[in-house]
């Protein structure tokens, strides 16, 4: 990882190992591609382009130079042979870029401003689509220039060669071709400047990530990714794995928490079920032996019990019961479960009523909800009102009731009792937590925590409010179709 980071991170004095290093990025590597896709597609436009242009004035000059030499003919058809020789004589003395000349069928010049009939085109032909020739320019004899003509049989004596010279084309194609190549070595330079800076700014964000990365390996789990707020992908990622690491840290600290909780809690029942063995042993009475024996396997099955809800609570945090979902009727299952509890509630001298009665279909694990409602249930009677220090709704002491949105579905558990500071409502969803007046009364300090963990498993959340007196613990879960 430090080797990365060294490639990665650009140094002073290393810019050509820095170089080196955003140019393997793929950053750098997309507009390479990118710029050479460009350049490619740009040619080719740009060479059909101009070959089409080329095609175009070439086919329009010589259909120019075609007009013109069919109407040199027509005069000497009409006015003779030497009013053609005429036309061509003074056409020539004039023309700038216009090539003539008129031969007779002996190969002797008539008129016109070139001093020999080209190689390239044939003298006997009674009528030519056009060619490209050379010619030699008068009084520069080193020097040959490139002309296109078109070839008309004027009679059976005279052969005629209209031209026109290409060096004023050839020019425009020279020029053509310059811009061309600075145009793409300006697009390729371009390219190559976007994409070092691109891959720069990845390089430097990626690094940010892997330097954070480090220090949190290095074991200091505070650190976060920065974030440049530009909201683009890599912010997207920087967000995503900050909230993974602020989880971890949670988790982290619950761990610590729990072992702490465990350490703390679970001493004195093993250090009581301890001293009972020892007892047991001790006593040579059978009876009383066997006494001691039961009260260790009470012990032994509470400790047990807590920890299988330790199990429970940690397989919940970790979804692994998310596909024992099913459809049911959540107003059946309050009733039962309330129904359940009456026997309990009376015999703690306590009265419990149950408030279900409107329909909600709900997905969800239907044992894990039941056992969320028992735990709320139970953790009412015991810490609810005793008898005789207040009445709840209608007489009750607990009251069970569910309300139904069009979004979700409440499960409310209510009782008359000493209720929670709100200062505790927090504190008491976490494992192993027991405030001060619940301590006299046996449990772990993991029902409420249970019942938090089932439900963040169904998309849910659970409230703790003031019943005014007592305590109202609302477990909402939602409706889905």
């Amino acid at each position: 990882m430090g080797e990365t980071l060294e490639t990665a991170t650009p140094k002073p004095g290393g810019w050509g190992r820095s170089l080196a290093a955003m140019a393997a990025t793929r950053a750098f590597q997309q507009a390479a591609i990118f710029v050479a896709a460009a350049l490619i597609a740009g040619g080719l436009i740009m060479w059909l382009l101009l070959s089409r242009t080329s095609d175009l004035v070439s086919a329009q000059a010589i259909e120019t130079m075609m007009v013109e030499a069919d109407g040199i003919g027509e005069i000497a058809e009409t006015a003779g042979p030497a009013a053609a020789i005429d036309v061509v004589a003074r056409r020539s003395k004039g023309a700038t870029s216009g090539l003539y000349l008129l031969m007779s069928s002996k190969r002797t010049k008539l008129a016109g401003n070139l001093e020999r009939w080209p190689d390239e085109l044939p003298v006997g032909a009674a009528r030519s689509t056009g060619g490209v020739f050379e010619y030699r320019v008068s009084g520069d004899k080193g020097r040959l220039r490139h002309a296109a003509g078109v070839v008309r049989a004027i009679s059976s004596e005279m052969t005629l060669l209209v031209g026109r010279d290409l060096a004023a084309q050839q020019e425009f194609a020279a020029q053509f071709r310059w811009l061309y190549l600075a145009g793409f070595g300006a697009l390729a330079l371009a390219g190559l400047v976007a994409g070092l800076i691109a891959s720069r700014l990845a390089v430097r964000r990626t690094g940010e990530i892997v330097d954070t990365s480090d220090r949190i390996m290095a074991g200091d789990f505070s650190q976060r990714v920065p974030v440049a707020g530009s909201g683009d992908e890599l912010d997207r990622l920087a967000g995503n794995l900050n909230a993974m690491l602020d989880r971890i840290e949670s988790l982290m600290a619950g761990l610590r928490e729990v072992s702490d909780n465990i350490a703390h809690d679970l001493k004195t029942p093993l250090t009581r079920l301890r001293t009972r063995a020892e007892e047991a042993l001790r006593d040579g009475d059978p009876a009383q032996t066997r006494d001691g024996l039961g009260r260790v396997i009470e012990d032994a099955d509470e400790l047990i019990k807590t920890f299988n809800a330790l199990l429970l609570i940690a397989r919940l945090e970790a979804g692994a019961l998310e596909g024992a979902s099913e459809t049911f009727e959540l107003s059946e299952l309050v009733r039962d479960v309330a129904e359940l509890y009456e026997p309990v509630a009376e015999e703690a001298g306590l009265t419990l009523v149950c408030h279900a009665d409107e329909a909600a279909r709900v997905v969800a694990n239907r044992q894990l909800v039941g056992q969320a409602i028992a735990n709320l249930i139970d953790n009412a009677i015991k810490y609810g009102p005793r008898p005789g220090h207040g009445e709840g709704s209608a007489g009750a002491d607990i009251t069970v009731a569910l309300a139904v949105t069009e979004t979700e579905a409440a499960i409310s558990v209510s009782d008359r009792g000493p209720g929670i500071p709100a200062s505790d409502r927090e504190r008491v969803l976490k494992r192993f937590v027991r405030l001060e007046a619940s301590r006299t009364w046996p449990g772990t300090g993991l029902g409420l925590s249970l019942v938090a963990a089932v439900g963040r498993l169904h998309g849910g959340r659970i409230l703790l409010e003031d019943n005014a007196p007592g305590l109202r613990i609302v477990l909402a879960l939602p409706r889905k179709a």
